[in-house]
């Protein structure tokens, strides 16, 4: 079992919310909450792994968990 970091931020111009798999070169999806953008992007995860698994592509290994918040006043 793969656990890759996931990177949820809000997008206020579209009103929605943006998750990625850094680790994951272009893997990321949107949902209008962040549930949804969570829901996405671990499919979005299984495709890429399944993806590159049919095309015998590396699949990286996780670097493990990593958790880091930043506040930032405006």
């Amino acid at each position: 079992m793969y656990k890759y970091e996931i990177i949820i931020y809000r997008d206020n111009r579209d009103n929605i919310c943006i998750a990625e798999a850094p680790e994951l070169s272009g893997c990321m999806a949107h949902g209008k909450t962040y549930n949804e953008a969570l829901d996405n992007v671990n499919e979005a995860i299984v495709l890429w792994i399944n993806t590159a698994k049919e095309f015998n592509d590396p699949i990286p290994e996780p670097k493990g968990t990593r958790l880091m918040y930043a506040l930032l006043k405006v």
